[in-house]
């Protein structure tokens, strides 16, 4: 609701204006104070809140106290992702199921245990009974992610014991497991009615199929003619093996754990993981990179030609291009410099189908603004720019390519993720033992009273 919708906007905007400079001004008073802003040290490595087996990054090492970058690594339960990747294509099959295995119970399964986990994820998939046509068709959202947020909140209605009970993990794992199960399902219905009441569409909802992965029923589900390749399902497996976890300091599983830690359901922490991976800082940075994109191929006549895009990489940064915001979106990474191991992963993998599409001329005008943003940024901060491209870079154009709309880039982020939220709510239910409670410097001190007579 704007300040013109409440009938009291000048009202507001003086208020807002003044809190605003007051904000402002407090600002200023962090580095006085030595307060680590995002919870990060000086040098931009994390402040150490916790220890985890479920993922880790690597982007760096300490040499003599000293940061220095390396080329990017990922694991998952202390295996590398680029081995777990090269070996479910290797064997020409479905990896993501595997992989929430993994993070999930930690532990890679035996053919039979990875059989009966996909039986039961299929079981699983079914929402409560009357639960789309009660929660998620008489109320759609614009916006998916806030729709799916609300539906994953709602399910602790159907719960007949929704809260956490710490002597029963075999409970909470089955809510777990049951809330990756379906997460497709409610942001394909999500999807659906957010069609058909905001865009004019039909209304189709599609059952799941058995014997599909999740990466095929997604497919399947929001497509009208339920078609889709296998190549096409491969690489959205892909995407989803690389998005399934980024380590407990991650903005949304870290808020799964703040909540957690307080010992409220799995429906809230889930639910307000998905919140923070709507951000366009976190998650909804990947709908941001397609939208530069096509500022860029609507604006750049060549896009070939390096000096024309990099003149325009300088007009974005200063606020004459693109959107205003003076952002590079799919550059830069908390943990990575050199490189992000996703992005050099999906970049690869994702070559042989834009030959196929037709999209190779859009691949390498990417390809070229990674290579120029290092440079384009240095320029605008006058110092060397140590960065990378990361995975939002590549993900929006592989799920482009997959005809997957664009409203869709993050709820299917959030449903990849799933697997690495759930994890760290086991690992913090019941590994953690005290809440999450960061400290913040007081400044409004020993403020005299005035009485409402003499102000």
């Amino acid at each position: 609701m704007s300040s013109e919708q409440t009938g009291y906007k000048d009202f507001i905007d003086k208020r807002a204006d003044g809190l605003l400079e007051q904000i402002k001004a407090d600002k200023s008073l962090n580095e006085m104070h030595d307060v680590k802003r995002g919870l990060r040290n000086a040098d931009g490595t994390g402040v150490m809140a916790g220890v985890s087996r479920i993922g880790s990054t690597q982007g760096y090492f300490m040499r003599d106290g000293d940061k220095t970058a390396m080329e990017g690594k990922l694991y998952y339960r202390g295996i590398n992702v680029a081995d777990i990747v090269d070996g479910f294509l290797k064997d020409d099959r479905p990896g993501f199921e595997e992989t929430a295995y993994l993070l999930m119970l930690g532990k890679l399964p035996n053919a039979a245990e990875l059989a009966t986990f996909r039986e039961m994820l299929e079981e699983f998939r079914e929402l409560p009974k009357g639960f789309t046509e009660n929660m998620i068709l008489p109320a759609p959202s614009v916006n998916i992610m806030n729709k799916m947020s609300r539906s994953v909140l709602a399910l602790y209605s159907y719960d007949p014991v929704p809260e956490i009970d710490e002597r029963d993990m075999e409970r909470e794992l089955t809510r777990a497991l049951h809330l990756l199960a379906c997460s497709p399902i409610i942001v394909a219905h999500a999807y659906a009615a957010k069609r058909h009441y905001f865009d004019g569409e039909g209304l189709y909802l599609h059952r799941s199929q058995p014997g599909y992965s999740m990466a095929e029923n997604f497919l399947h589900s929001v497509r009208r003619d339920n078609s889709f390749t296998k190549e096409e399902a491969t690489l959205l497996d892909l995407c989803m093996v690389l998005h399934a976890e980024h380590g407990g300091g991650n903005n949304s599983a870290f808020a799964c754990r703040v909540l957690t830690s307080s010992g409220t359901d799995i429906y809230s922490a889930i639910s307000a993981a998905i919140g923070s991976l709507k951000g366009p800082r976190h998650g909804g940075a990947n709908e941001k990179v397609i939208e530069m994109f096509d500022y860029i191929k609507k604006d750049v006549k060549n896009w070939k030609d390096e000096d024309e895009v990099s003149d325009y990489l300088d007009k974005i940064l200063k606020g004459q291009a693109a959107s205003g915001d003076k952002l590079i979106y799919g550059m830069g990474h908390a943990v990575y410099t050199v490189s992000d191991p996703r992005a050099v992963m999906l970049k690869d993998l994702a070559r042989s189908l834009a030959d196929k599409k037709g999209m190779s001329d859009e691949l390498e005008l990417i390809e070229i603004v990674e290579k120029l943003a290092p440079y384009a940024l240095g320029r605008a901060k006058g110092r060397k720019a140590e960065i990378c491209a990361n995975v939002d870079m590549y993900s929006g154009f592989v799920y482009r390519m997959l005809g997957i709309p664009q409203e869709l880039y993050t709820p299917l982020f959030a449903v990849a993720r799933m697997s690495g939220w759930c994890a760290h709510r086991l690992e913090e239910a019941w590994g953690g033992g005290r809440i999450i409670r960061p400290a913040y410097k007081a400044i409004a001190l020993d403020e005299d009273y005035v009485p409402l007579n003499k102000r």
